[in-house]
This record gives C-alpha cells, sequence and structure tokens, in this order.
C-alpha cells in the first residue's frame, strides 16, 4: 500500500505454523539493529481491541455466526489501526502484526461461508489499509494442528473447528499469495525456527533497503 514513514509487516499462517514466533523473533533483531519496532497482534493490539479478542476466541465454536464474527474482527481491527498502527507508522516504526485482514479473509470469508466479498467490503469500507509486506509462514496442517493444540491454551475455538479447517486455510492462504503476489512472500515454516528466520530476515531487509533508496 506505501505508507508514509514506517514499513507496515503482518505475518500469516494457519495455526501452529510459527508465525507469532517468528514475529518476535524478527522485531527482537530489528530492535537490536537500532529500529523502533512495535510488534501488535490481531485480533487485539488495542485495548478496546483485545476486549474483542476474548469474545471470539474463547468458547464454543458455534458461538458467533461468521456474519457476527466478521463485524468483530473488523471492530477490533478498525481500532487497531487507530490506536496502535497508524501513530506507529506515522513516526517511521516497523510495525509487525501478527495476523491482519488476510485472517479475516480466510477463517470468516472462506472457512465459515462464502463470505470473501463481505469481508472485502468491509475492509474497503472501514479499514482501506494492506500491508507492504505480508510473511505467510506455510506448514503441513497436520503439524500445525497439532502444535496449536499442544500449547494447552484458552484460545483454542478455531483449533477445535479440526483438520479439515486447517487443511481448507492452508490452500486458502496460498491462493492469497498468489492474488495478492506483490506483497506476499512464502517462507517454509517445517524447518527449524532459526532457519526460517534467516529467510525472514532477508526478505525484511530487502524491503527495508529499498525503503532506503
Amino acid at each position: 500500500m506505501g505508507q508514509t514513514g514506517g514499513l507496515f509487516l503482518s505475518f500469516e499462517g494457519i495455526d501452529g505454523s510459527g508465525k507469532s514466533t517468528q514475529a518476535r523473533l524478527l522485531a527482537e533483531a530489528l530492535r537490536a539493529n537500532g529500529r523502533e519496532v512495535v510488534l501488535t497482534r490481531e485480533p487485539g493490539g488495542s485495548p478496546g481491541a483485545e476486549e474483542i479478542r476474548a469474545l471470539v476466541l474463547q468458547g464454543d465454536p458455534d458461538r458467533w455466526s461468521a456474519e457476527t464474527e466478521i463485524l468483530l474482527f473488523t471492530a477490533a481491527r478498525r481500532d487497531h489501526l487507530e490506536r496502535t498502527i497508524r501513530p506507529a507508522l506515522a513516526r517511521g516504526a516497523v510495525v509487525i502484526c501478527d495476523r491482519f485482514a488476510d485472517s479475516t479473509r480466510m477463517y470468516q470469508g472462506l472457512s465459515r461461508g462464502d463470505l470473501r466479498g463481505v469481508v472485502d467490503q468491509l475492509h474497503d469500507l472501514m479499514i482501506g489499509v494492506e500491508p507492504d509486506l505480508t510473511l505467510l509462514i506455510d506448514m503441513d496442517p497436520e503439524v500445525g494442528l497439532s502444535r496449536a493444540k499442544g500449547r494447552q491454551g484458552v484460545e483454542e475455538r478455531f483449533e477445535d473447528f479440526g483438520a479439515d479447517l486447517q487443511r481448507k486455510m492452508r490452500a486458502g492462504f496460498l491462493d492469497l499469495a498468489r492474488e495478492y503476489a506483490d506483497r506476499f512472500r512464502v517462507i517454509d515454516g517445517a524447518r527449524a525456527p532459526e532457519a526460517v528466520a534467516v529467510d525472514v530476515r532477508a526478505v525484511v531487509d530487502a524491503a527495508l533497503n529499498a525503503r532506503a533508496v
């Protein structure tokens, strides 16, 4: 999208792909080089959005309809954008976001009905922003799901939809990477985190260097 000032990065992938670890490792590496980094996540990233996160990620899998979920995620994203992302970019920071709108395109737009058009309409109306660069950490769905369930956390509502959803999500994310080829970079997550981090850093360094020209 070409933000003024800072650089907006998002990490995407199925549950258990290691994207959150990679987002953290990247933030640590960039900070060590003296850059201001805002590491954030979705849903969440601002006080109001974190409250919505608890509503959508906990409880019974059928707690919300897909349409209601889309509205909740959009509300959380709007608050996150206003209070966290835009101010950070305006002061020249690197914003690293663990999930952004692409996750809504997948989890609500694809997996729970053919609602991609609704997701995109709401996104255009209320958000209107895409990351400068999206890193898709690609991984076998069975491995990812076993990793995700092994965390034993309370936020397992989407993991509880099962392996079929994860397979659909992987295919959907790879389709998105082709649709938005200008900003997506696909990275093999089925390796040691340190090896994945090397590839992530190379992609991000190239983007930062291009900005500096």
